[in-house]
């Protein structure tokens, strides 16, 4: 590889076009090498702004000489297919998540992955935050007492009815969506040992993926953790951890614009103080982590793993 890090994105998702291609050509040592897609059109307009070249077709931006690592930003029935091929052509790999819906072929890529020598990231940006840290520190240092239990949510307004969103064939449903966020951050949060006491997965009218969701879990110690997820929903996006002593709450926890400056609100007795935590842009904070790694050598851990895991132990408790 050379010292700069050629990306090549297999797509033109909005995610990508929004967010994550003007932080790979924002990030140091990083470049923006090419663009495929499966129409010329959409890869010449994606591409324009970077000075990058535009390719029409996945496979044949896997066979250039010039890229070192891929973004795939596919839909979620995808990602397997072509994160596989990108591994087997030598790359690394940045993946949308969820990496796949399906445990077992989660593990079969980071299995491939660390048998091929590369590196295989789930693209989750908000654990790249440096606000979750400052979270744990407080939470360590006594601000609320003895934790007894955490709740989380993630849910966005009812999408456009051709949404990949809705189509079970794409891997939609809010479960893998915007569910993923908060069973994440219990893991991030509260440690690996969740278990699922129960959960409900329901679809609204007119489509055939789950469109709501809520999941309970709980730690070894007792601490009870309460998900909430949604498509169809006033915009809701935090976190909040209740302790013997008092509560944290932080708002905007997954989705923070770059210059936003997290607010973390401490209520213990009658006082109430909030501390204003610095912004930070979690996008370019993924991209150069990713790039890190690549450099070091270091091998795909298994938080993907994981996550699919709990994942689908939600999935199966509601009966889906």
């Amino acid at each position: 590889m050379s010292d700069t890090l050629r990306i090549g994105v297999l797509g033109c998702a909005d995610i990508a076009r929004r967010r994550v291609l003007p932080a790979i050509a924002a990030t140091d040592g990083v470049e923006l090498t090419a663009v495929a897609s499966r129409d010329e059109t959409r890869a010449r307009e994606t591409a324009a702004p970077y000075g990058a070249r535009p390719v029409h077709g996945y496979q044949a931006l896997l066979d250039r000489d010039d890229i070192d690592a891929v973004y795939v930003p596919l839909p979620a029935a995808l990602h397997e297919r072509w994160t596989e091929a990108a591994l087997r052509a030598g790359r690394h790999v940045l993946a949308e998540k969820p990496l796949t819906t399906d445990p077992a072929a989660t593990g079969r890529l980071l299995t491939l992955a660390r048998r091929s020598g590369l590196f295989l990231m789930e693209n989750v940006m908000f654990v790249h935050h440096s606000q979750h840290q400052a979270v744990r520190e407080l939470l360590a240092g006594g601000a609320i007492g003895e934790l007894r239990a955490f709740s989380a949510a993630f849910a966005v307004p009812r999408l456009p009815d051709g949404d990949i969103r809705y189509r079970a064939d794409l891997g939609g449903g809010a479960l893998w969506d915007t569910g993923l966020y908060p069973v994440r951050a219990a893991l991030h949060l509260l440690g690996d040992a969740l278990t699922v006491e129960g959960a409900v997965l329901t679809s609204g009218p007119g489509h055939d993926v789950d469109t709501a969701g809520t999941a309970l879990l709980s730690t070894p110690e007792g601490v009870s953790v309460h998900l909430a997820f949604g498509l169809d929903h006033a915009y809701r996006c935090g976190y909040e951890f209740w302790g013997s002593e008092g509560t944290l709450s932080v708002d905007r926890v997954f989705t923070p614009p770059a210059d936003h400056h997290p607010e973390v609100r401490l209520r213990r007795g009658a006082g109430t103080r909030t501390l204003r935590l610095p912004a930070q842009d979690q996008v370019t904070a993924t991209i150069a982590a990713f790039a890190r790694a690549v450099r070091a050598g270091t091998p795909p851990d298994d938080t993907a793993l994981r996550q699919a895991h709990l994942l689908h132990r939600i999935h199966r408790a509601a009966g889906r």
